[in-house]
């Protein structure tokens, strides 16, 4: 496959690495997005999200002519849908802007181009993707026949698998899973990821694929909430989590991860709600986890008002935002919905120290919450929560703590 031109739908925490690689990759990539404001500071070579490294390569991607972001798509050889896939009351999942996407590129679409679902999705999501581009060109077509030739399109799902803060290595690194609605359209698919990626391509079909990303985001969010509900059970019992799961771990065939304050970010904390949607009978444990970490959240609140008793009037310390260490995604945070609870349960004053954003989410701007400096929320409170174990936090001064309430939602203050 040659440098095609490909079109990224999507200029977020996925999209805009993916298509500033691609760029320098020697591709000429048009990003596209619904924020105009991110638009504009992609063009001018800059970002408007935090990742690693990120600012360099999309700078170099601009200053090449190679990346041009704009809010509307344009003709393409390779489509790439990189949007939110949220869910909506009721835990249903939310497909609208995957809907819009596909949608707002059929008319670019011609014969033998390629769309790619990278989107995190329900199953069967894949094959609505063709379904709404042949609605709106209905000349076009994706046949299932091996050999059928034809003004045809092909559609496939790679579902992106990248830790935050480790976004561009993983990229190009992990192995990726490729099912496209059709063989065709699979292998496809694995010649233009080939050029790009060192990890291992595994081939499947669209549906298998599609459960396969939602199925590693369930491991891990049930086996998070085997420690989560561990760790309430051992202050019920007044038994130390960290001791207990470190001599646990002893045993050759035990691997329990570590407790927190819940579940965060797009992916653990959304995509087992997709796979209970699609089989509520038959996924009890799944739904099980999903109730055990959402709680957790709440169990950290009635733990500190319990504690804020004790004081006239409480000055509490929250220590980290992001739903996990050294990012600013604060994407369905469990710290940001605690720090929340207890303002609106109004325990008292909140100090809050996020050194990976510049001002509070629009959710936190309350009277009775101030972002400040590490050291200063500890130096004011009386209770000091530690939420998120960033590795700055490591380096706290511990005489600071002296006096104070400390609770430790991550066994990370020694």
């Amino acid at each position: 496959m040659d440098k095609s031109k490909i079109c990224v739908v999507g200029l977020g925490y996925i999209g805009l690495p993916t298509a500033s690689l691609l760029a320098t990759k020697g591709y000429n990539v048009h990003g596209v997005d619904v924020n105009e404001n991110a638009v504009n500071m992609i063009n001018n070579g800059q970002v408007h999200i935090y990742e690693p490294d990120l600012d360099i390569l999309v700078k170099a991607a601009v200053q090449s002519g190679k990346l041009k972001a704009s809010i509307k798509p344009e003709e393409a050889d390779i489509f790439i849908i990189s949007v939110p896939t949220p869910f909506k009351d009721g835990f249903k999942p939310d497909l609208t802007y995957v809907e819009s996407a596909s949608r707002s590129i059929a008319p670019y679409i011609k014969a033998d181009d390629l769309v790619i679902l990278e989107s995190t999705s329900p199953v069967g999501t894949t094959e609505k993707v063709a379904q709404w581009i042949l609605e709106e060109r209905p000349e076009l077509a994706v046949p299932v026949e091996m050999n059928s030739q034809c003004n045809r399109f092909y559609v496939s799902h790679c579902p992106e698998r990248v830790l935050p803060g480790h976004i561009l290595k993983e990229l190009v690194d992990n192995d990726r899973i490729i099912g496209g609605i059709d063989q065709p359209s699979t292998t496809k698919t694995v010649e233009f990821y080939r050029q790009f990626i060192n990890g291992t391509i595994l081939e499947t079909n669209a549906r298998t694929a599609e459960l396969a990303k939602l199925t590693e985001n369930s491991f891990r969010d049930v086996n998070i909430a085997f420690a989560n509900e561990l760790s309430m059970i051992c202050d019920h019992l007044d038994i130390n989590v960290w001791e207990l799961i470190r001599l646990a771990n002893h045993h050759p065939r035990v691997n329990i991860l570590q407790p927190g304050p819940g579940v965060g970010g797009h992916c653990i904390a959304v995509d087992p709600w997709f796979i209970v949607d699609a089989a509520p009978e038959q996924a009890k444990l799944i739904q099980t986890a999903r109730v055990v970490n959402d709680y957790k959240p709440g169990y950290i609140v009635e733990k500190v008002k319990a504690k804020a008793e004790r004081f006239k009037e409480p000055v509490i310390a929250c220590l980290g935002l992001s739903f996990k260490a050294n990012i600013d995604d604060l994407r369905e945070s469990p710290a940001v919905e605690i720090v929340e609870h207890l303002s609106r349960s109004n325990v008292g004053q909140l100090y809050v120290a996020e050194p990976h954003v510049n001002q509070l989410p629009e959710k936190l701007e309350k009277d009775n919450i101030t972002l400040t400096t590490t050291e200063n929320a500890i130096r004011s409170s009386d209770i000091v929560i530690l939420l998120v174990d960033h590795k700055v936090f490591s380096s706290i001064d511990r005489n600071l703590l002296k006096e104070k309430i400390v609770i430790d939602t991550r066994g990370f203050i020694k």
